[in-house]
C-alpha cells in the first residue's frame, strides 16, 4: 500500500494575504515568458468548452517549465448569468502537480485571484520591456479590476505622475479614477473622450471586454506604448486593426493565441498583417529581440494569457505558502 501523502488546501483567502501584485509576483512572470523563448516549455493550446444553454464558458490552460518544480492546470469557469442568481460570474481554481512525480501537491482555490496577479503581471512585464522610459502620463481604459491592477502594475514599472482613466459609464470611471487615486498617491482624471485621453499618454492599456475597436488608429503618435489584454476570445477586438499596421513594432504574448483569440486575429481577417510570425514578448524579455528600438517608436503588446504564467504563479504561490505554514493539509 502507498504512503499516505498531504495535499495543501489554498482558499482564496490563505491567497490573498500570501500573493500581493508587487515585484515579486512580476519577477516570477516574467521568467516565464523568458521560459517561452527557450522554446522548451510544454504549453498546449486552451482547452474552450461553451456551455450556451448557461450563457457559460470553462477555459483550461496548462504548462510545464523546466526548471519549475511544480505545472498547474487551471480550470477557469465564466457562467455570466450568475449575477441574476446572486451569485459570481467568475470563479476556479488551479491545480498543482508535481513536476517530478505527477502527484498533486496542492489545490489552490483562488476564485480568480491568482489569475487577476499573474494578468496584471504581466501588463508590468510588457511596459518595463516596451514602454518609453520615461512616463509622465498613462491611461487605462475600463474601469473593472483589471483596469486598477494593471495601472498598479504599471505604476510599479514605470511611475507615472498622471493617470486618465476612461470608460463608457461615466459613475464607475469617475469611481474607478477614485479609487486609484487613493491607491496609487497621484494624479487620477475620468476623462469621457478616448483620443484625448490617448493623445496626452505615452503609457496606454485596455481592459476592456469590446467587441467593437475602443481605440482608433489614428490616435496613434510617436512615443506611445499600447497593451491590449481586453481580448481572450474570437468574439473581442478592442483596437482597431489598422493600428497593429501602423505600429513600429507588434508583439504578441503567445503568437498562436493572438492568431486566433488576440488583436493579432481582426488585422489579419482585415488582410493587414502581412508580416508574418509576429514577435513574443519571451522573446524581447530573454534579450533575442529588441524591444522598443527608440523613445519615438510606437509600440504594442497584445495579452491573451498563457498556461506558462499560471504554472509560475500557482508554483510561486504555494513556495510562499510553505515558507509561511499557511494552508490546510489534507491527507490522502
Amino acid at each position: 500500500m502507498a504512503e499516505p501523502r498531504d495535499v495543501l488546501i489554498l482558499t482564496e483567502r490563505d491567497l490573498r494575504e500570501l500573493v500581493h501584485l508587487d515585484h515579486a509576483a512580476i519577477n516570477v512572470v516574467e521568467k516565464a515568458f523568458a521560459a517561452l523563448a527557450s522554446g522548451k516549455v510544454v504549453m498546449p493550446p486552451i482547452l474552450s468548452m461553451a456551455i450556451p444553454e448557461a450563457h457559460g464558458e470553462v477555459d483550461v490552460k496548462t504548462a510545464f517549465i523546466p526548471g519549475f518544480e511544480g505545472f498547474a492546470i487551471k480550470v477557469s469557469p465564466g457562467f455570466f448569468d450568475n449575477p441574476k442568481l446572486g451569485l459570481p460570474s467568475l470563479n476556479g481554481l488551479m491545480i498543482l502537480f508535481s513536476a517530478r512525480t505527477g502527484l498533486v501537491e496542492a489545490l489552490l482555490m483562488d476564485n480568480g485571484y491568482l489569475t487577476d496577479i499573474r494578468t496584471a503581471a504581466a501588463g508590468a512585464v510588457a511596459a518595463k520591456h516596451l514602454a518609453p522610459q520615461t512616463v509622465d502620463t498613462a491611461a487605462v481604459f475600463g474601469t473593472g479590476v483589471q483596469a486598477r491592477l494593471q495601472m498598479k502594475a504599471a505604476h510599479l514599472v514605470r511611475p507615472f505622475r498622471k493617470l486618465i482613466v476612461w470608460g463608457r459609464d461615466r459613475a464607475k470611471t469617475e469611481a474607478c479614477a477614485a479609487d486609484l487615486a487613493a491607491e496609487l498617491g497621484i494624479e487620477v482624471v475620468a476623462e469621457p473622450d478616448g483620443e484625448k485621453a490617448v493623445a496626452e499618454s505615452q503609457l496606454v492599456v485596455t481592459t476592456t471586454p469590446a467587441r467593437e475597436p475602443i481605440l482608433k488608429a489614428e490616435w496613434l503618435h510617436p512615443g506611445l506604448h499600447i497593451t491590449a489584454m481586453g481580448s481572450d476570445s474570437p468574439e473581442k477586438n478592442e483596437i482597431e486593426p489598422e493600428a497593429l499596421a501602423r505600429a513600429d513594432l507588434y508583439v504578441a504574448d503567445r503568437a498562436s493565441q493572438c492568431e486566433t483569440l488576440g488583436e493579432l486575429r481582426t488585422a489579419i481577417e482585415a488582410g493587414l498583417w502581412g508580416a508574418g510570425q509576429p514577435v513574443e514578448l519571451g522573446d524581447i524579455v530573454a534579450g533575442k529581440v529588441e524591444g522598443r528600438m527608440s523613445e519615438d517608436a510606437i509600440t504594442m503588446c497584445d495579452l491573451t494569457g498563457t498556461g506558462a504564467q499560471d504554472t509560475a504563479i500557482a508554483t510561486f504561490a504555494l513556495g510562499v505558502a510553505k515558507a509561511g505554514g499557511k494552508g490546510s493539509k489534507v491527507a490522502l
